[in-house]
């Protein structure tokens, strides 16, 4: 994950001094894994900078306004929203920041709904250094970057044509990230303490969720839920 080879230098072009670093923020709600892509990026190349990073949604907002970056690598779940929220809240106010999902996830519904929200690609924490520095050099220009498998979801989902996920459900973008999460698993069977588990959350959230997906459906049972998730294809 993130490993890199050789001396520092420029990966992306041959003289480096025809262009600026790329600033980059980074947002993941693992302080570890920010301090490992930091590091690495800042010892392999002179193409990118990072110049802030944040661990929730709240420091996200607060850090990206503050340091102005031309690409945000955004991790698509945390506890306080994730990387939907982070866009819904920034881009109206800074439209020309940049966004990449940078995340464990290789679910289509997370890369669907993260592109939707306003990210420019999706790639996961598979990546090397060097791809992910050519991954923020490439968005920042104005390309579409996403690991390889991740681009049929993307095409999928916005092809017009049968069986292809809808460009739009307006029920399910009421739910926020955390909450397609417990209701995916809440779908396939999972009881109120496994998906506390299986999330890193309490018991008591898991509920709250649940309250919360029940009142936005307007259904009244997980069995109704179940239904309703498998509809839209979460489960």
């Amino acid at each position: 994950m993130l490993t890199g080879q050789g001396e520092r230098g420029s990966i992306v072009t041959e003289n480096q001094q025809t262009r600026e670093p790329v600033k980059v923020f980074l947002v993941d709600d693992h302080a570890l894994f920010r301090a490992g892509v930091r590091t690495e990026l800042d010892s392999i190349t002179d193409d990118v900078r990072v110049v802030g990073e944040a661990g929730s949604v709240a420091e996200a907002v607060a850090g990206i306004a503050r340091t102005k970056p031309q690409v945000v690598l955004l991790d698509v779940h945390m506890p306080d929203g994730g990387g939907a929220e982070v866009l819904r809240r920034v881009r109206p106010e800074l439209p020309d920041v940049v966004f990449l999902a940078l995340s464990v996830s290789d679910a289509a519904e997370d890369v669907i709904a993260v592109i939707r929200a306003g990210a420019r690609g999706y790639v996961t924490k598979t990546i090397s250094s060097k791809e992910l520095v050519r991954a923020v050099v490439r968005v920042s220009d104005g390309d579409a970057v996403f690991s390889p498998r991740l681009a049929g979801f993307v095409l999928d989902a916005f092809a017009d044509r049968p069986g292809s996920a809808p460009i739009s459900d307006p029920d399910l973008d009421l739910l926020t990230p955390r909450e397609r999460d417990v209701l995916r698993l809440l779908a396939r069977g999972y009881a109120y303490k496994e998906i506390a588990s299986e999330l890193f959350i309490s018991v008591k959230t898991v509920e709250t969720h649940v309250s919360s997906v029940l009142r936005k459906t307007q259904l009244s049972n997980r069995y109704e839920l179940s239904r309703w998730a498998s509809d839209r294809r979460l489960v």
